[in-house]
């Protein structure tokens, strides 16, 4: 078959707000931004990604602003209310797509290093949104494991990990609940944890193996009224996990 022509691919497209970056190196993070990108969304196919920011760190990549990093989030942005409470800065993105959600009144983003905090500073991506937005956003230095907030959270959104799937995610998310408290959780691949833990019950990624398996770990996880969440889980789960299952477990079918 002859080689695909990029331009033939679609553009990816987002109704969610979605910042302008510019290049920008602070301590070990160098924030670069490309021309024109082909990558896989984490729901959707290859799209043609133009102007996509990355975040570096020491040379190696640690977020960027791909389909596969927005639809990763996207849930939690679209369902964000009250006080928002975000864990890891990252390129922003999150808490200022959350913080433009008529239904959120405050979203308060912890980070623990200084230089990705110095870097929004002089990007001041803030600036943006409209006034209104602009002023439900507050980022404080602070560690993900030991910061308390000091008013009640609605949804807590944390994002603080590189590889999207680790073993101990989901314990480490109950460490921050311990102290946080929060109504609402929707942590960053969390599809993953639910498939893995789904398949090591036995359970089917069908909506009430999802609920079951939600129900069974112990967190207020939101999502799971999200249209055909279960299908979503199902298909990346295929198309992501690459056989990282807990102990005992299997991968679905294709």
């Amino acid at each position: 078959m002859p080689p695909t022509d990029p331009a033939a691919l679609p553009a990816f497209e987002t109704d969610l707000f979605v910042p302008r970056y510019r290049p920008l190196v602070r301590g070990a993070w160098e924030l670069r931004v490309g021309a024109m990108t082909l990558v896989p969304g984490y729901w959707s196919g290859t799209v043609l990604a133009r102007g996509m920011a990355a975040l570096l760190r020491d040379g190696a990549s640690w977020m960027s602003m791909t389909p596969f990093e927005i639809e990763s989030q996207e849930i939690g942005v679209r369902l964000a209310r009250g006080h928002v409470l975000v864990f890891g800065l990252g390129l922003g993105w999150s808490a200022l797509a959350s913080a433009l959600r008529d239904e959120v009144e405050a979203v308060t983003v912890v980070e623990r290093d200084r230089d990705v905090i110095d870097l929004h500073r002089t990007l001041d991506l803030a600036a943006q949104l409209p006034p209104a937005a602009r002023a439900k956003l507050s980022i404080l230095e602070g560690d993900a494991y030991d910061y308390r907030p000091g008013r009640p959270v609605d949804l807590l959104m944390p994002d603080i990990w590189l590889p999207l799937v680790n073993d101990g995610r989901v314990e480490e998310v109950r460490r921050m609940q311990a102290n946080v408290g929060a109504r609402g959780i929707y942590f960053w691949g969390q599809e993953m944890e639910i498939a893995r833990h789904a398949a090591a019950a036995g359970r089917g990624l069908d909506a009430a193996g999802i609920d079951a398996t939600i129900e069974a770990m112990g967190l207020p996880l939101i999502g799971a009224d999200f249209p055909d969440y279960a299908g979503k889980i199902a298909h990346v789960a295929r198309r992501w996990m690459q056989g990282r299952w807990l102990p005992g477990s299997a991968a679905p079918a294709s």
